[in-house]
C-alpha cells in the first residue's frame, strides 16, 4: 500500500473550492496552486484571499 505523506498535489483553479482545497491540503503536503486570473495569482502570492466574502471575513 502506498503512503501518502508528503504529496506533491496541484490546484487548478483558485476560486471557492480550490482555494479551499488547496490551503487544506497545504497543511500536510507540498501544494501548487495555478490560475489563468493574473490578479488572483498576484492576491495569493502576497497571502491574501481573492475571494470577497462577508461570511468568512467575520
Amino acid at each position: 500500500m502506498r503512503d501518502f505523506k508528503d504529496l506533491k498535489i496541484a490546484v487548478a483553479g483558485t476560486g471557492y473550492v480550490g482555494l479551499s482545497l488547496a490551503v487544506l491540503l497545504a497543511q500536510n503536503h507540498q501544494v501548487t496552486a495555478v490560475d489563468i486570473i493574473p490578479e488572483k495569482v498576484e492576491l495569493i502570492n502576497n497571502r491574501k484571499s481573492p475571494i470577497q466574502d462577508d461570511y468568512i471575513e467575520k
